[in-house]
């Protein structure tokens, strides 16, 4: 049996997942992306591997494609390929029924179209600013003094929704410390937040293609109050994937992997 990775190193966790020759995923990892890429590569790779009865080290998978902020510095990788194809790719794999994606990353957001084969059709990128990413959301939850996935359910109760007018993410920081010290509701600040990123997703899943339906990737696809704000804002259908959202890019650049090593 050949085996197939595909390693995404992103700005704030390296993710990797490897693949048999038939495509089914047997092994996968997620961890904190250290300063240096290279050693996030190696760590998620190893946690991977030591799942893998029979495979000791990178040397032994057939083919083995690197992805994300990282990608470049993957040192055990026979080629790279951008995390917007892979993204596609991964989806297009789990679900080949959905043909838009917004990816909250952490430091930026993507909306992407997908064509009928798993390739990219269309996409755009917010890369200017973190507000609205995965390091906006966690500066958030710093300024709740809670947990991230305690953030992340804390407006799905709100009655109402208190609006947050700041862009910037340390402006709306400030914001919404000032709004807890006057003892409004945190819900509702919570779910103003939510509906905040949700209205700066909508000019990317337009540009992506979204009609009636989308699929969230990245870390902030598990944050089932921004789904939900999103539901709302777009009026359309957000689609739950059978795999972990997280794992996209690390799942659609081992299926490249397998493809190209395949065809050897």
């Amino acid at each position: 049996m050949k085996y197939f990775g595909g390693c995404d190193v992103g700005s704030t966790y390296a993710k990797c997942v490897i693949l048999d020759e038939n495509g089914k995923m047997v092994a996968n990892s997620t961890v904190r992306s250290k300063i240096n890429p290279v050693q996030s590569a190696e760590l998620a790779l190893n946690e991977a591997l030591n799942t893998v009865d029979g495979i000791n080290s990178a040397q032994e998978l057939s083919y083995l494609i690197g992805t994300g902020y990282g990608r470049n510095k993957v040192p055990f990788a026979d080629e790279n390929i951008s995390e917007i194809s892979c993204h596609a790719m991964g989806v297009h794999v789990t679900n080949p029924q959905v043909k838009a994606i917004i990816d909250i990353g952490g430091q930026d957001v993507k909306g992407i179209a997908i064509d009928e084969d798993g390739t990219v059709k269309n996409f755009a990128m917010n890369d200017k600013c973190a507000a609205g990413t995965g390091r906006f959301f966690e500066a958030m939850a710093n300024a709740f003094e809670m947990s991230l996935p305690e953030f992340c359910k804390l407006s799905l109760n709100a009655k109402n929704t208190i609006p947050i007018t700041a862009q910037c993410t340390v402006f709306a920081e400030s914001e919404v410390i000032s709004l807890v010290g006057e003892g409004k509701p945190m819900d509702e600040i919570a779910a103003g937040i939510q509906l905040a990123v949700a209205k700066r997703c909508f000019v990317m899943a337009k540009k992506a293609g979204a009609t009636d339906s989308i699929t969230l990737t990245g870390g902030c696809a598990k944050n089932e109050g921004l789904k939900k704000a999103i539901e709302k804002v777009l009026k359309i259908n957000v689609v739950d994937l059978s795999i972990d959202p997280q794992l996209m890019g690390a799942l659609g650049a081992a299926e490249y992997a397998r493809q190209k090593g395949l065809a050897k």
